[in-house]
């Protein structure tokens, strides 16, 4: 981090806005900030500190401190920082809260803090322009902590090395050092990787919970599946800590069970095949004696039913006779139907066409060559009208082109005239706006007379409130001095008043210090009868010194009054001057006339730009105007062009229209009327001919009829509707004489065949042989049952086992696991057996920190001669906290290393001067680290004696072959002699602080 600017105004000592560019000395390298006790060397820190962070500690974080004593209600209070970091160039602004004079009426207001962020984008003509990133207070501490990461504390003790902060690092304890190096270095993923290795110890021991738990149900599943409540055995008792060996023996248990179950289940099957033989033999004699008495039953009734069925055979050989003639008689049927179909077509045929042409010479052109000579003359019509069809169906759009066209020729004929009208009117307008511009231009060009004069009365009407002002102060400041020179003559009186009571106590004194049997001071006597007493207090040579002390304060209280009143007298002649010798009514007169003069100037000057835009636009309208005239006029005559060819168009489609429309309203009508007359004339035609047909159809089924009957012997259709049978009631009769037949034979043959032969007349009894076999069934279904119960649960249990042998391999590996992660998190985290009791990230930065102090110990070597070097100290701290970070200080002059608190003033600041600059070679040495490229020293060289501050100065004039700028503060005489570059600060007679350029 480089800083390269400062502007402040209104802060600290500094009234009016101040420049610090501090780039001016890279070339030095070193620079000295100069200037008396309190005359604000440490605000340019402050408001360094100010400008990045928005408080200042010194201050205690109060913004309202931080604004200057000396400014007035009206100055602005604000601070400005340019800084450079890694390539950017970033631009901050801020400003504290203060008072400030109310815009309206008087009095002061709060003013609230205000701030802004920019950074310098790269222009392409070198330059650049700043680019705003955040515009309030806290959206800038919100993107200066993510450009810069140091925090205030840590930027005062890399960088900005204040009063009172400079040791801070060396002294600081572990955990304070890691913050800083931690910023510095960028060792986050380190704590990161810390804090996932403990979430992944805590996640393995929650996995490991986990599979014991599951372990635990899976020995409830087991014991499940090994006992049931339909079981003989004992429960078995659950174990303390199962291992695989008793999921082996459980399961080897089941399989024991289970073997015998399927055992007892083969018995019952045999016994139940036994019995089922036994049932299905006497079943099946059951069943031929069944048989057998149940066929010479149905042959009894079969014979019975023998005359019934000749009598339907007989019928059902007529019908089929029937069958073969009944075509023939339903086509006669059909054709007689269709005959009356074809006829009642032809009567509304014919009654539609004699009322579509009742009024037609052709109405009595109803046969059938007549018609054909009226269909073909329709025909010839319409195709004689096909052409004109479709041109009278135009006229629609002709009409609405028209209309358009209509339009359009008036609005190119309005445009037209409007155009020739504002050619006409143009000129004049242009005229009096050249006119006007004129006017304005001349009241603007006073406007320079008017702002002098302006500012002449402004001038000379606040010296008049100068002058007001100065005198009510003249008159404070002359009653000062006259109680400044009244309190130095007290302060003269009562010194004089206590010399003269120390002159007057000595004999007092003197007989206070006396002591029998010794001699007198004054007379040498041992013997002192009467010595003299007072009750007046003794005065000291203490009171005398504050006295004296006094006196010479109020006789500087004195000198100063008496130099406010020279200079107040001074200021008041100069306003008188300034003022002249109007009164204050005349000044107020004379500004508002200026003021009235400016307006009318301003005014005049806002109005020219609007002025030349007007005479511009009449110009260019004049010019566009000139410019459309003739496409206006072009466009008018094609207009017109193309309206009378339309409206030609138009005329003779209509003529031909009117000249076919032969008495209907439009041709299409005709073409209607005519479409109906060929629609109607075709459906009369094809009506007559389906006619004629049926009745040729009629005809001929009829003959073939009575052909039909002769041949299957029936005397007329009478007859043979008598025979008829349907061909349901056909089949019904085939299928029971069928059936008739396939019973008498079925009947027949089961009393022939041979295994009825030999059966006992009476039914055999099955109930025993039926009780016996529901038994060894159920004895069966039982022991099947129990044998597939078994088999689940032994098959559950395989599935428990295989699932506990791999929640045991899963175990062990998590246990493997678990042992490493909690071995690796507990020495990254710093516990046992990390002996040192140091974190990763700690150790990572206790490497940083030894190359740090091998940077410092080469410059603090050279400074204290060879005596101190800094160690870097990893032993275990207090108590057992987390160690790594820790500084001591080796002395070669006793060869021991001590606590860096047991330096001495001066010892401390050239270790810390070291540190810190070792701590900025490293960092800017370290890819992705912050560059700290800007140093400031405040204070400490005082504690040096001349040989070790030339030390340290030869070791800071050594940076400056690195880039780095340094900058001091000190009041050392011999720094202000060696080091060439300064910024100087002096103090005003007005009392304010302004920085020399």
């Amino acid at each position: 981090m480089k800083i390269t600017r400062l502007r402040i105004a209104g802060f600290g000592p500094y009234k009016t806005e101040q420049e610090v560019d501090f780039t001016r000395f890279d070339a030095d390298g070193i620079f000295l900030i100069t200037g008396k006790t309190g005359a604000g060397k440490s605000s340019i820190l402050d408001a360094i500190c100010f400008a990045l962070y928005g408080s200042v500690p010194r201050f205690d974080g109060s913004e309202l401190r931080l604004r200057s004593d000396h400014c007035d209600p009206a100055d602005p209070s604000f601070v400005e920082l340019e800084f450079t970091l890694k390539g950017d160039t970033y631009r901050v602004y801020r400003t504290p809260r203060f008072e400030k004079a109310k815009k309206r009426g008087v009095g002061t207001t709060t003013a609230q803090p205000d701030a802004r962020l920019e950074r310098l984008s790269a222009g392409t003509d070198g330059t650049g322009d700043w680019v705003g990133i955040a515009a309030r207070p806290v959206d800038v501490g919100t993107e200066l902590s993510r450009i810069l990461p140091l925090k205030q504390d840590q930027f005062l003790q890399v960088i900005l090395l204040a009063q009172n902060r400079f040791q801070r690092f060396l002294l600081a304890k572990t955990d304070d050092r890691l913050t800083v190096l931690r910023t510095l270095f960028g060792t986050l993923r380190f704590q990161q990787l810390e804090t996932e290795l403990l979430t992944r110890r805590k996640v393995l021991d929650d996995e490991l919970t986990l599979v014991r738990h599951e372990i635990d149900g899976i020995v409830a599943a087991t014991l499940r599946q090994l006992w049931r409540d339909d079981d003989e055995d004992t429960r078995p008792e659950s174990p303390a800590d199962p291992d695989l060996g008793w999921f082996d023996a459980a399961l080897d248990t089941l399989d024991c069970r289970l073997a015998a179950a399927t055992r007892h289940a083969e018995t019952a099957s045999a016994a139940l095949t036994a019995a089922t033989a036994e049932y299905q033999a006497a079943e099946d004699r059951r069943r031929r004696q069944d048989r057998r008495d149940a066929a010479a039953r149905t042959l009894t009734a079969l014979e019975e039913r023998g005359d019934e069925m000749l009598g339907s055979r007989e019928a059902l050989r007529l019908a089929e006779h029937a069958a073969r003639v009944w075509p023939q008689v339903r086509a006669r049927i059909d054709a007689d139907a269709s005959v009356g179909t074809a006829e009642a077509t032809a009567t509304a045929a014919r009654a539609a066409w004699k009322r579509l042409v009742a009024d037609d010479d052709d109405a009595d052109s109803a046969d059938a060559a007549g018609l054909s000579t009226l269909i073909d003359d329709r025909l010839r019509q319409l195709g004689s009208l096909d052409d004109l069809l479709v041109e009278e169906r135009r006229l629609p759009a002709l009409d609405e082109q028209i209309t358009e066209l209509e339009r359009r020729t008036a609005a190119q004929i309005e445009a037209l005239d409007a155009a020739r009208l504002l050619l006409l009117a143009l000129p004049e307008r242009i005229d009096a706006a050249t006119d006007a511009l004129a006017a304005a231009t001349l009241g603007a060009a006073r406007a320079p007379e008017a702002e002098a004069t302006l500012a002449r009365a402004e001038a000379a009407l606040a010296a008049a409130d100068d002058v007001r002002r100065l005198e009510t102060e003249l008159v404070g400041v002359h009653r000062a001095e006259r109680e400044a020179v009244a309190e130095n003559t007290a302060a003269a009186l009562h010194y004089q008043q206590l010399v003269d009571a120390r002159l007057g106590g000595f004999a007092v004194e003197l007989a206070a210090g006396l002591v029998d049997g010794e001699p007198c001071a004054v007379c040498g006597a041992t013997e002192h009868p009467a010595p003299m007493t007072g009750d007046a207090a003794p005065v000291t040579d203490d009171d005398l010194d504050d006295a004296r002390d006094l006196m010479s304060r109020r006789q500087g209280a004195v000198d100063a009054a008496r130099t406010q009143s020279l200079h107040v007298d001074t200021l008041l002649t100069t306003a008188r001057t300034r003022s002249g010798d109007d009164d204050s009514d005349t000044l107020d007169a004379a500004l508002r006339q200026a003021e009235d003069a400016l307006a009318v100037a301003a005014d005049h000057r806002a109005r020219l730009p609007a002025l030349e835009a007007e005479l511009a636009r009449l110009r260019a309208d004049q010019a566009e105007a000139q410019a459309a005239l003739a496409p206006l006029q072009l466009a008018r005559d094609e207009a017109t062009v193309h309206l009378a060819e339309r409206r030609t168009e138009r005329d003779g489609i209509a003529g031909r229209v009117q000249a076919q429309r032969a008495g209907f309203d439009s041709v299409t009508e005709r073409a209607g009327r005519l479409h109906s007359e060929l629609d109607a004339a075709r459906a009369l035609a094809d009506a007559l001919a389906t006619s004629a047909s049926a009745r040729r159809a009629v005809e001929a089924r009829t003959e073939a009829l009575a052909a039909q009957l002769h041949e299957e012997g029936f005397a007329d259709e009478a007859a043979a509707g008598l025979a008829r049978l349907s061909p349901a009631e056909m089949q019904a009769g085939q299928a029971a004489i069928r059936a008739y037949d396939d019973d008498l034979a079925g009947a027949r043959g089961v009393l022939a065949e041979a295994d009825l032969a030999g059966l006992p007349e009476n039914p055999i009894d099955l109930d025993p042989t039926r009780l016996a076999l529901q038994a060894a069934g159920a004895a069966r279904d039982d022991a099947l049952a129990r044998r597939e119960s078994l088999r689940e649960r032994a098959t559950a249990l395989t599935a428990l086992v295989g699932d506990a042998r791999a929640r045991f391999a899963l175990a062990a590996d998590l246990l493997t696991t678990q042992a490493q992660v909690r071995q690796l998190a507990a020495v990254v985290h710093g516990d046992d057996p990390n002996t040192k009791r140091m974190k990763l990230e700690t150790y990572v930065l206790a490497a940083q920190l030894e190359e740090i102090i091998a940077a410092a110990n080469n410059r603090l070597r050279t400074m204290t001669g060879g005596r101190y070097a800094l160690e870097h100290d990893d032993a275990l701290q207090y108590r057992g906290s987390q160690a790594g970070l820790g500084l001591a200080i080796r002395d070669e002059h006793t060869g021991r290393a001590r606590a860096t608190h047991s330096l001495s003033g001066g010892e401390t600041f050239l270790a810390s001067l070291a540190l810190a600059l070792g701590l900025a070679e490293v960092v800017s040495n370290q890819a992705g680290g912050i560059a700290l490229d800007t140093l400031f020293v405040d204070e400490g060289f005082g504690s040096l004696d001349a040989e070790t501050l030339e030390t340290a100065m030869s070791t800071l004039d050594s940076l400056r072959a690195g880039g780095r700028t340094i900058g001091l503060i000190s009041h050392v005489e011999s720094m202000k002699e060696q080091i060439p570059a300064k910024l100087a600060i002096r103090v005003t007679a007005q009392g304010y602080s302004e920085i020399i350029p």
